[in-house]
């Protein structure tokens, strides 16, 4: 991918709060906690006429015991790697610290274009005293407030000159949104992980590691698509810290933008309260839905324990069960790409649209042969049905009787067009009409 620029730092100089300004969008979360930002953050920005992408990454920190720490670290190393030009931030409130300069000692190895940015210049004093961090010896130092916006024109003018232009049209692409989702600690960063071949979000035994919603493109083996990295979804009695409640609300933000979600479920638990309720979520948003039961190398198995696991499932899903359950082994690389497999053709289902005659030619022969309940004496006839164009399959059946409609006819007509038509893992909206 050309054009990328990697905003790194220590922790909590304001890295998150410039990639939010940049991107036009609050979508790293902002915290005077240092230790926020966990995984690789991507973003699109643009500048006089130059497009490139921005990555937010956590705050570097060598020789640390804490396990986050760690693994963040190998997130910014993986971000250096990846990027044209390193954005190095400091913090003029601070001074030049050992951290400062370790960040320097690993950009100078890089050889990769590296810019100071000298972070909360709010006025002319701070302005001067920025001039400390020339001592960094890498090159012009920038003052900036990622806050207010204050300088970073400036930094921007400079950041482009070692971009190319590129064609606006190619950074337009419209593609499917797949968002795993789930409760904390079901294996969604490792799956993701999986699906790519690398470390592209951060796994550890702790719950709730994942914080940001990560997006990702997966373009491979003929699929091209955006995979969605989202934060466990707790109970609300259970989300204390303001951090973690805004994990939350994005990861369910990113279920209502996404066109599939992947839900994940743990073997050794089942199928949850918690698991429902994020079902339900998908279901009410009207998305396509895979259901992925991961760690099933944990489970004690016979010839039959899938195919009873599957109908316990399935009980707890009712009434929407027309759904694809795949149990995998993340760890073990077990059936993984039948989920993307799956998930795409969750995807053309939700997408594919009938003709209108086909419609009517399989669906009025069922309608007559097994009419509407006869309602107080009278008689509802079914004439018409049409397909509406929608982002999920809608049906209008025009009738002279729609009031009389009753919801158990309404699941007969459902269960007749998901066997004469494919909408494995779809949602269906059905309405009567008066003609």
């Amino acid at each position: 991918m050309p054009n990328i620029l990697a905003i790194v730092g220590r922790p909590n100089v304001g890295k998150s709060t410039l990639f939010n300004r940049l991107v036009g969008e609050r979508i790293a979360i902002v915290d005077s906690v240092s230790g926020v930002t966990r995984d690789r953050h991507y973003g699109k920005s643009e500048w006089i006429g130059y497009n490139f992408s921005v990555i937010d990454t956590g705050g570097y920190v060598i020789n640390s015991d804490d396990i986050f720490e760690s693994e963040i670290c190998k997130q910014v190393v993986l971000a250096i790697d990846e990027a044209d030009v390193i954005l190095f931030m400091v913090d003029v409130n601070e001074g030049v610290n050992v951290m400062d300069e370790d960040v320097a000692n690993l950009l100078r190895k890089s050889g990769k274009p590296v810019i100071v940015a000298c972070n909360k210049t709010d006025n002319s004093k701070k302005f001067f005293e920025s001039g400390e961090f020339y001592s960094l010896g890498l090159g012009e130092v920038y003052p900036i407030s990622a806050m207010t916006g204050s300088g970073t024109g400036e930094l921007l003018d400079e950041i482009v000159k070692h971009f190319k232009k590129e064609d606006p049209e190619s950074e337009t692409v419209d593609l499917p949104r797949f968002a795993v989702v789930g409760r904390p600690n079901v294996g969604k960063s490792s799956i993701i992980n999986a699906f790519l071949g690398n470390d592209r979000n951060i796994v550890t035994p702790i719950a709730g590691t994942t914080r940001d919603t990560i997006y990702t493109r997966y373009n491979n083996f003929g699929f091209d698509f955006y995979l969605v990295d989202t934060a466990g979804v707790r109970k609300k009695s259970k989300v204390n810290e303001d951090i973690e409640f805004y994990s939350v609300m994005r990861s369910i933000r990113a279920i209502e933008n996404s066109d599939v979600c992947i839900l994940l479920i743990d073997a050794t638990q089942g199928l949850e309260t918690q698991d429902l309720n994020i079902y339900g979520l998908i279901q009410r948003n009207n998305k396509g839905v895979v259901v992925v039961v991961n760690k099933w190398d944990l489970i004690e198995k016979d010839s039959n324990t899938h195919l009873r696991y599957r109908e316990l499932i399935l009980s707890k899903l009712a009434p929407f069960t027309d759904v694809p359950i795949i149990f995998t082994s993340v760890i073990n690389k077990q059936r993984i790409y039948n989920v993307i497999e799956a998930a795409v053709n969750v995807y053309n289902n939700k997408t594919r649209l009938i003709s209108t005659s086909k419609l009517n030619e399989v669906m009025l022969p069922i309608v007559k042969d097994n009419p509407p309940p006869m309602y107080k004496g009278k008689t509802v006839r079914i004439k018409y049905v049409t397909q509406i164009r929608k982002e999920y399959p809608m049906f209008v059946f025009f009738c002279n009787l729609p009031q009389y409609i009753k919801d158990s006819y309404k699941r007969f007509i459902e269960n007749k067009l998901r066997q004469n038509f494919d909408f494995n893992g779809v949602p269906i909206t059905i309405y009567f009409r008066e003609k």
